[in-house]
């Protein structure tokens, strides 16, 4: 059966249209649908709101007589036109391209390292930001005046786009190069949860001591780098953000493409907070089917849950899943009301919790030697006590307790660096 998922705002109507499968299922065929229509408020008439790439007039002049280096994937589109293609055909002189996990054309797996390419459309030299390096040398920003960065992040601390973005601000800083973001909204933006990264948990997927959930655009968390002199050196880097037009952060927004493989509904989004969690336990989160971050079982859980899934290898988004072609078993989620997190603003820990004591392999549930698709939990949560906590029964008051001062002292930190409501 299909659902049909309407949301709406004030300023700028979304539908998302979702295939969903029964919830009891025992197989999973179909895969969803990814679809983002914008409504008039009256005949001839759009909604004000625009996202930064949108506001050519803005920025076009800035980039006369410069050569331009783009840092963008496939969310980085006007219209349904890629930005590079779009300011390419307006004059703009783009000499490279740089391109972060999924590759520009975002046809990577998670964590697949990319090779440099001559991008085939263009004839433009396109850099990998996630193989060899992440930071762009000195010689690839030697015939780079200015850099566009122009991806949609979703929001969370463990979603690789920000730390691309700060790799980007180090090597322009280091060399006297400018960015210019041009700014998208963040569609977990309208809450703030998760402990605060502790510094000892630093990795590829953490860099800087937020929580999970940031309520950050990249245009403000570019100047929260700048502003807690968080680049390498304490470097300042020169920053141009071009600004969503009348967006706020509560606003509801359904992303008009997928912002990578693994996340290719409106609910996925949603979820990926709270379900990304799982990539740090011996669980599969949905990997190998077309409902990643909105399903999650294992083998060893037959008979404790109706629901069932059987990942298999996907090209280009899982190629070899956690339990490949084993039958798992646990909790469907594409139905869930992700309208809850609106009301709580926070991630939901039950999941975790229910799923743990219903193991009878609690032993192996955090251990991440029995997988090379398994990591560790204290990269995703930031923290090191939550594993015990966890396994120690600890009730979800008493773990969120745990997460203060920090997640107070981030919040009031972050009104500094806002540049909406």
């Amino acid at each position: 059966m299909k659902k049909i998922t309407a949301v709406f705002t004030s300023m700028l109507t979304v539908i998302a249209l979702t295939a969903c499968g029964q919830k009891q299922e025992k197989s999973i065929k179909e895969g969803p649908t990814f679809v983002h229509i914008r409504m008039k408020t009256k005949p001839g008439e759009m909604f004000a709101f625009r996202t930064g790439a949108e506001q050519t007039e803005k920025y076009l002049p800035l980039l006369k007589g410069k050569r331009v280096g783009m840092v963008v994937n496939p969310t980085s589109i006007i219209g349904n036109v890629t930005v590079v293609d779009s300011i390419l055909k307006r004059g703009v002189n783009i000499v490279k391209i740089f391109g972060p996990e999924h590759g520009f054309r975002g046809d990577a797996s998670a964590g697949v390292s990319v090779d440099d390419a001559v991008d085939t459309k263009t004839g433009i030299k396109a850099i990998s930001l996630y193989g060899k390096h992440s930071t762009p040398t000195k010689e690839d920003l030697a015939d780079v005046d200015i850099m566009i960065f122009d991806i949609q992040d979703v929001g969370v601390r463990f979603y690789t786009y920000m730390n691309t973005l700060q790799h980007v601000m180090e090597a322009c800083a280091r060399d006297g190069k400018e960015v210019m973001i041009l700014d998208r909204p963040n569609p977990n933006g309208f809450y703030i949860d998760g402990p605060v990264l502790d510094p000892k948990f630093k990795s590829g997927i953490g860099l800087q001591p937020i929580p999970i959930v940031h309520a950050l655009t990249l245009g403000e968390y570019a100047h929260m780098l700048n502003g807690e002199g968080w680049l390498k050196d304490k470097v300042k880097c020169k920053i141009t953000v071009i600004k969503n037009a009348n967006y706020n952060h509560d606003m509801p927004y359904v992303l008009p493409v997928k912002p990578s493989p693994n996340l290719n509904t409106a609910q996925s989004i949603l979820l990926y907070p709270t379900t990304c969690l799982f990539e740090g336990t011996y669980l599969n989160h949905g990997r190998g089917t077309q409902f990643p971050f909105t399903i999650v079982g294992a083998p060893y859980l037959k008979g404790k849950f109706d629901f069932s899934f059987t990942p298999k290898s996907i090209k280009g988004m899982s190629e070899t899943p956690l339990f490949m072609n084993e039958v798992c078993y646990g909790l469907d989620l594409r139905n869930y009301d992700t309208n809850n997190f609106r009301k709580t603003k926070q991630i939901n820990l039950s999941w975790i919790i229910e799923l743990y004591k219903a193991s009878p392999r609690k032993e192996d549930f955090f251990n991440n030697k029995l997988s090379a698709e398994v990591g560790t939990i204290e990269a995703r949560i930031g923290v090191g006590n939550f594993r015990q906590q966890i396994i120690d029964g600890v009730s979800e008051k008493e773990i969120r307790a745990s997460w203060e001062p920090g997640l107070s002292q981030y919040k009031e930190m972050r009104k500094k660096y806002l540049l909406y409501p």
